[in-house]
């Protein structure tokens, strides 16, 4: 299992949204929740941002 910071969901997985953003999705249930590793770290496990991922280019599919 990987773990990707915030920061790396913009350069690894190409995530174009803010911090405040990625927050707002979380707090609403459309993106992956967080896991906190420590009192000021969180990280993201890659594959279910892989999943995320996919999951919206299968609507934009179905949508066409």
């Amino acid at each position: 299992m990987r773990l990707l910071t915030l920061p790396e969901l913009k350069t690894c997985k190409g995530v174009p949204y803010s911090r405040q953003h990625v927050y707002r999705l979380v707090a609403s249930g459309q993106f992956p929740r967080p896991l906190r590793l420590s009192e000021n770290r969180i990280a993201f496990v890659e594959s279910e941002v892989d999943e995320w991922i996919e999951q919206a280019r299968t609507a934009r599919d179905e949508a066409a």
